[in-house]
């Protein structure tokens, strides 16, 4: 499974979305992420990553693609 697979099963799984949702998925744009939602999404992706992420970097993961820049910082490529 590549890292772009696990990351968009994450958002499925956590969301219970198709993980062939657009790429423009944004917090607060379905009612499955909100803030409890967004520490679910949070959790798996650090278990799945084997990463911890920094608050600030938490509260700046708004939507899909600017996760996928944020999971650069800690050496998480998501092609």
């Amino acid at each position: 499974m590549t890292n772009l697979e696990r990351y968009l099963n994450i958002f499925a799984d956590t969301f219970g979305i198709d993980p062939s949702k657009p790429a423009d998925l944004e917090y607060q744009s379905i009612k499955e992420w909100d803030s409890v939602g967004h520490m679910g999404l949070i959790a798996g992706i650090e278990d799945a990553f084997h990463i911890m992420m920094d608050t600030d970097d938490i509260i700046d993961f708004s939507s899909l693609e600017k996760g996928k820049q944020i999971l650069r910082k800690y050496d998480v490529i998501i092609d």
